[in-house]
């Protein structure tokens, strides 16, 4: 069985634009799931997304009321952090991960037990609003990047991804360009357990 998700972290609404570019809906339009890896700032970002598939969310420090933000309420798709398995892959999802390269004193070993407590074969991220695939040990760690803030510059139309799971030991990943909708040149990656 083939499950596809999507990905999108730091959507910052409606502090980037009154809502996420429809572009997202676009690349979106066939997933059976999506996560998103926090900072929505509020629930109308999650309801938005549902209209498409089921979303479980995580808070990201801007959820929290960093930067004097208002708290987003508690909601059922939402937590500090999520662990699912899908397709024999376990995934965690969380907001920020620190890189085990700039920080050789926290590695993903270290991430995996304090955010997840158990085995993680991928975790999604954000905070960065850069997009990343990356292989640390045997976790693959993925940032979307943002739908609105790309790398942090003015509001336009940033990256979201699909995670595609083929079986319990394949998947796949695809960085999209919203302006384009078209994959991220360097952003797609074959995922394979160990």
């Amino acid at each position: 069985m083939v499950t596809t998700i999507g990905l999108i972290a730091d959507s910052h609404i409606p502090e980037a634009m009154p809502e996420l570019p429809g572009q997202v809906r676009d690349v979106f339009a066939d997933v059976d799931l999506i996560l998103h890896a926090g900072d929505m700032h509020c629930l109308e970002v999650l309801d938005w997304l549902e209209q498409t598939a089921p979303v479980l969310a995580v808070r990201g420090n801007g959820d929290e009321g960093s930067g004097g933000r208002p708290v987003v309420p508690e909601d059922a798709r939402l937590q500090a952090t999520q662990c699912l398995t899908v397709g024999g892959w376990n995934l965690g999802l969380v907001h920020d991960v620190l890189d085990p390269e700039e920080m050789p004193t926290w590695p993903i070993e270290r991430t995996v037990q304090h955010y997840f407590g158990q085995p993680t074969d991928i975790i999604i991220c954000g905070h960065t609003h850069v997009e990343r695939i990356c292989r640390y040990d045997q976790v693959w760690v993925i940032n979307p990047g943002s739908p609105t803030y790309p790398h942090n510059l003015s509001a336009q139309p940033g990256t979201v991804g699909i995670l595609t799971l083929e079986n319990d030991q394949r998947a796949s990943v695809v960085i999209y360009d919203l302006k384009t909708l078209a994959p991220l040149p360097g952003f797609s990656e074959t995922l394979s357990k160990r």
